[in-house]
C-alpha cells in the first residue's frame, strides 16, 4: 500500500442550538472540503474536541465522514485512554476502511518512555489497521525519537508519525534517523507554521487544521514545495501564517477556527466548553481581523463583513492576547 502522503484536514465538528453535532452541516463541510482537492481526512483528532465528544459520537462523526469523503483516504484519530478501547476503535475504523488510524502518546497519566514504547508495541501487535504515531506533547505524553525510531524499524503497523511538538530540530531528527532506514515512513508536520520548512526537509505533507478554513492556500502551499517553487511557497507560507495565528490565538481552541468556519459560510455552532463575555468579546473582534486577512486573500463572504466592521472594542489589545496563547502554546 502506498505511503501516506498529502494534506489531511482535521475537521471541526459543528453543533446545532442544542449543542449536538449538526449532521447535515458536516456532511456539508466534508463535500466542500472533497470540491477543494485536500488529499484526506483526519477526524476525530484536537480539531474535532474528539474528547469532548462521547464514543458513539466519535463513531457517529467518523461514519458520516467515510460516507461523503468520496474515497479520499482517511487518517481517523483513535486516542482512547487505554488499549482495549484503542483497539476497538481500531478495529472499527477498519471495518469503515479507513486508511490508517492516528494514535497520541497516552495522555493525563505521566509514563516513562519505556511504558509509552511497551503501549505503542501492544497495539501494533494486535491492530488490523496502520498506525501513525502522533506526537503532541502540549496535550499527551512526548514520544522521544529513539522510542519512535524502534517503533519504525520493529513495527511493520507503525507506518507513520504525525509531529505536532512545534520542535523543528525534533522534526529533522526524525527523518535523519528514520527515512534512510525505512524511507516508506512517512513524516507528517502538524503545525502551519512549520509546513514550508518541514517539505523543505523531506516531510511527506502534514494534518494542518487550518485545511478546513483555506483548503485553496494550504493546498496552494503543498503544491508549490513539491514543485520546488520555493518563493512562491514562502510567500505563501507568510500568508498562512497572518491566519493561522488569529485562529489558533483566540481563547479556548478550536473556537478561533469556528469563526473561520462561519466566515467561509458554515454553521460551525460553539465549541463544548463555555466563554466568559470578556472571552466572547474578544473573539468577535478576532473574528473582525480574520475576516479582513481572509477578504485580503479575495475570499468574497469574509470581505464582505469585514466592510461591515465588528462591535465595539472590549478595551483588551487583541494581538497582545493572541501572542500570549500563541507563547503559552508553544512551551
Amino acid at each position: 500500500m502506498a505511503a501516506l502522503a498529502g494534506i489531511f484536514v482535521p475537521n471541526i465538528v459543528p453543533y446545532d442550538a442544542q449543542g449536538r453535532i449538526h449532521e447535515d452541516e458536516l456532511r456539508r463541510i466534508i463535500r466542500w472540503l472533497v470540491s477543494k482537492g485536500v488529499t484526506g481526512f483526519y477526524p476525530n483528532g484536537s480539531m474535532g474536541e474528539f474528547i469532548r465528544l462521547t464514543y458513539e459520537e466519535r463513531k457517529l462523526v467518523l461514519k458520516i465522514v467515510v460516507e461523503e469523503a468520496a474515497g479520499k483516504p482517511i487518517l481517523a484519530g483513535a486516542a482512547e485512554p487505554n488499549v482495549d478501547l484503542v483497539l476497538e476503535m481500531c478495529r472499527h475504523c477498519a471495518d469503515l476502511g479507513c486508511r490508517a488510524v492516528s494514535i497520541t502518546g497516552p495522555y493525563y497519566y505521566r509514563l516513562t518512555q519505556e511504558s509509552i514504547e511497551e503501549y505503542f508495541r501492544e497495539i501494533a501487535a494486535k491492530s488490523p489497521i496502520d498506525i501513525v504515531v502522533y506526537n503532541i506533547p502540549v496535550f499527551a505524553n512526548e514520544i522521544s525519537v529513539p522510542v519512535l525510531k524502534r517503533l519504525a524499524l520493529d513495527c511493520p503497523r507503525i507506518i507513520g508519525t504525525k509531529d505536532t511538538s512545534k520542535d523543528m530540530c525534533r522534526f529533522q531528527q526524525t527523518l535523519l534517523e528514520i527515512k534512510p532506514q525505512r524511507p516508506d515512513f512517512s513524516v507528517l508536520i502538524g503545525w502551519e507554521e512549520l509546513l514550508c520548512t518541514a517539505m523543505f526537509m523531506g516531510a511527506d505533507g502534514g494534518t494542518l487544521s487550518s485545511g478546513g478554513v483555506v483548503p485553496e492556500v494550504v493546498m496552494k502551499l503543498y503544491g508549490e514545495a513539491r514543485a520546488g517553487r520555493w518563493d512562491e511557497a514562502k510567500q505563501t507560507q507568510f500568508k498562512l501564517l497572518e491566519l493561522f495565528s488569529l485562529m489558533v490565538g483566540a481563547p479556548n481552541f478550536p473556537e478561533g477556527f469556528r469563526q473561520g468556519y462561519e466566515l467561509r459560510g458554515f454553521k460551525a455552532g460553539h465549541a463544548r466548553f463555555p466563554l466568559s463575555g470578556r472571552e466572547e468579546q474578544l473573539i468577535t473582534e478576532m473574528r473582525g481581523k480574520l475576516a479582513c486577512v481572509l477578504g485580503d486573500c479575495g475570499f468574497a463572504e469574509a470581505a464582505s463583513e469585514c466592510k461591515r466592521g465588528t462591535t465595539a472594542s472590549s478595551g483588551v489589545d487583541v494581538d497582545a492576547v493572541v501572542r500570549s496563547v500563541l507563547q503559552s502554546l508553544k512551551r
